[in-house]
């Protein structure tokens, strides 16, 4: 069983940044292909970004590409989502997803699930 912890939500005004951290449990972290997804209220949950265990990396829709990077460290088994130039319809809660093979866009290539954290973005 995989754990994972996600960290740094908050409230965060418009045009400013937010990191988001996931920690993964120690000495699975090598194995997993690692994401991001985020669930607005009324919305279904959409695919942010995922980054593999070689560091290949995807992103969403065309909205988020520019303003958010994800990226790994692998001494801190821990994977990050930077989140830049925010605005209103970044309000959402973000999942951290990992899988031991699979890397995608579909909520169904991921088997482990965060908590999620709350990102709200003020105007």
């Amino acid at each position: 069983q995989v754990q994972l912890a996600e960290a740094g939500g908050g409230l965060v005004q418009a045009g400013g940044s937010l990191r988001l951290s996931c920690a993964a449990s120690a000495g699975t972290f090598y194995t997993l292909q690692m994401g991001w997804f985020r669930q607005a209220p009324g919305k279904e949950r959409e695919f942010v970004a995922a980054v593999s265990r070689s560091n290949y990396t995807i992103y969403g829709a065309e909205s988020l590409q520019g303003r958010f990077t994800i990226f790994r460290n692998h001494a801190k088994n821990t994977v990050y989502l930077q989140m830049n130039s925010l605005n209103g319809e970044d309000t959402a809660v973000y999942y951290c997803v990992a899988d031991r093979n699979r890397l995608g866009r579909n909520i169904y290539h991921y088997e482990y699930w965060g908590q999620g954290t709350q990102v709200t973005v003020s105007s």
